[in-house]
């Protein structure tokens, strides 16, 4: 993790002509005076947030504490309206009405600077989420169970992450919570695939940093179609990824126009989650222009230390938070390239596959400026199948690293579930090296897509006993032009049959042959014709093993 250095840009004052209702950041030079304390940190952090750190052997430092009070109070004073404040910037965000009170502002001894972040009103980014309109349903929903989950249209994105097994050991997410920092929850409420979240008050917070206020039920369709990859829980029809888990549910975007502040915006609100104790952070948001062309970036930018987004993110990291971030949907434009905050070094960036497995041309490529390997890795993001507010609690399907982001944050809960004591970095870790291309990672798809029972077993994860993939190998995989073989420990006397499946669900190959007693049973498996993901499905009299083959 590199350390975190604040950018130029944040310590300059800025210049510009002040007018009606202007947005700044002012920086403070400190948190001297405080009236909070290191050694009593229940004053600003929940208990949940204390045992993270504890957990990972993070320490309390200063920069947890909170903006002093009467530094904000004479901002107040001097004629500014205190909008949020963010203590990991040390800095308060204000709207003001001339330029005597912004003369008055830093003229106060305890402010360092002070940077323009745009100013209300109607901007040129008027609506920047779309989900693809609901597309026709050629087929009934994958009859696929496993034990008591029945995962309908989700089928083949559970089944791509190889998460059942996790999901088949109990892990669903439990005792996790995650943030979803987004643009708004509309109609949450009134959903019915968030039934389950609503009834067993698994919503832990809510807040608004756009209007400062507490529901986020009345603005953007966005966050409730980003949910519900994660929370769904509707057997037959659609299962999320963490249906088990906890949530926390903030604006802090303003899905109508486009300037930097909501960069901060997604700093204090990520505040708000590690202080209120969330474990991850799901952010289906990025940035790279704005409606003042004077607040845009560059692909320079995103090299993991410029941007105030990547920079917080990084703080959530160093705070024990996994962060799970899109990687933007820019694959088709000519910025082509990921968004801050994904270009964060300690973070995952989604990037977007098909049901195929196959790259979505709208994902943003990689690397990031500094060259590192973004994105991290890959999920469904092309007709991922979700729930809107406009889909009549149907399933509908959509389009965008938005979805697939939340596909990843729901299946990290899981296995963090799984192994509550790994810190998050080498859970980052894990879920890379589990990758289908961690040797040969690329621009695209950066590691590939992460088998999530590969890596809980490389975080020493104990399955049961007879799960569906124990006892079974199969090498080598990924295969690139040979042969696949997989071998296992056969019942004495029985035949066992094999059957290889698409990401679709559709058979492409199957066979039997009789085992001998004592003997380990080997077969070889001619290579599939065409590169992708694909199933292996084994069955040993009353005995069932399921592996994922990866073809390259």
């Amino acid at each position: 993790m590199k350390k975190r250095l604040l950018p130029t840009l944040l310590l300059v004052l800025s210049v510009f002509s002040t007018q009606a209702q202007d947005r700044l950041v002012i920086f403070f030079k400190d948190k001297n005076n405080s009236t909070f304390s290191l050694n009593n940190p229940s004053q600003f952090l929940s208990q949940r947030a204390i045992d993270r750190r504890l957990r990972q052997n993070i320490a309390i430092d200063s920069s947890d504490l909170p903006v002093n009070t009467g530094y904000v109070q004479a901002l107040a004073n001097a004629g500014a309206n205190v909008l949020n404040v963010s203590k990991w910037f040390n800095a308060a965000i204000v709207e003001i009405g001339s330029t005597s009170v912004l003369n008055a502002i830093m003229a106060l001894p305890f402010v360092q600077s002070s940077v323009d972040v745009g100013r209300p009103g109607p901007g040129g980014h008027v609506d920047k989420f779309q989900i693809e309109s609901p597309l026709q349903r050629s087929k009934s929903p994958s009859s696929a169970k496993n034990n008591n989950l029945s995962y309908g249209y989700a089928a083949g994105q559970i089944q791509q992450l190889n998460l059942a097994p996790l999901h088949l050991s109990g892990h669903r997410g439990q005792g996790l919570c995650i943030a979803v920092l987004d643009a708004g929850f509309l109609d949450l409420p009134q959903m019915s695939c968030f039934d389950s979240l609503r009834l067993s008050n698994r919503i832990d917070a809510t807040w608004d940093f756009v209007d400062r206020e507490p529901d986020v039920y009345d603005d953007h369709y966005h966050g409730s179609a980003v949910l519900s990859c994660m929370a769904s829980l509707v057997p037959d029809s659609l299962i999320g990824t963490a249906p088990g888990a906890n949530y926390i549910l903030l604006r802090s975007e303003d899905a109508g126009t486009e300037y930097i502040i909501e960069e901060y915006n997604w700093c204090i609100a990520a505040e708000f989650a590690d202080s209120a104790g969330a474990d991850i952070i799901n952010s289906s948001l990025g940035y790279t222009t704005f409606d003042d062309p004077s607040q845009d970036h560059t692909y320079s930018d995103m090299d993991g230390d410029t941007n105030p987004s990547t920079i917080a993110a990084d703080w959530a990291a160093a705070k024990g938070i996994v962060v799970v971030n899109s990687a933007g949907n820019s694959g088709n434009s000519n910025w082509n390239y990921i968004g801050a905050p994904a270009d964060a070094d300690s973070i995952l960036s989604i990037g977007a596959v098909d049901n195929n497995g196959f790259y979505a041309s709208f994902s943003s490529n990689g690397p990031s400026f500094d060259g590192r390997v973004k994105p991290d890795v890959a999920a469904c993001g092309s007709g991922t199948w979700l729930y809107s507010p406009y889909s009549n609690n149907q399933p509908v399907q959509g389009n965008g690293t938005s979805f697939s982001s939340p596909l990843l944050a729901g299946a990290v809960a899981c296995l963090w579930q799984a192994q509550p004591l790994v810190n998050g970095q080498d859970l980052i870790e894990a879920v890379r090296a589990s990758a289908h291309q961690n040797l040969n990672p690329d621009t695209l798809l950066g590691h590939g897509i992460p088998d999530f029972s590969f890596a809980g077993q490389l975080l020493g994860v104990q399955f049961p006993a007879n799960p569906e993939n124990a006892q079974l190998l199969v090498y080598p995989n990924p295969s690139v032009g040979t042969s696949i073989r997989f071998v296992i420990q056969p019942q004495s006397g029985q035949t066992v049959e094999w059957r290889i499946f698409d990401i679709c669900g559709r058979q492409v190959q199957s066979g039997s042959a009789r085992t001998q007693p004592g003997q380990l049973f080997s077969q070889e498996i001619d290579v599939l014709p065409t590169d992708g993901l694909y199933s292996l499905v084994v069955t040993d009299g009353d005995r069932r093993y399921v592996a994922r083959l990866v073809v390259n």
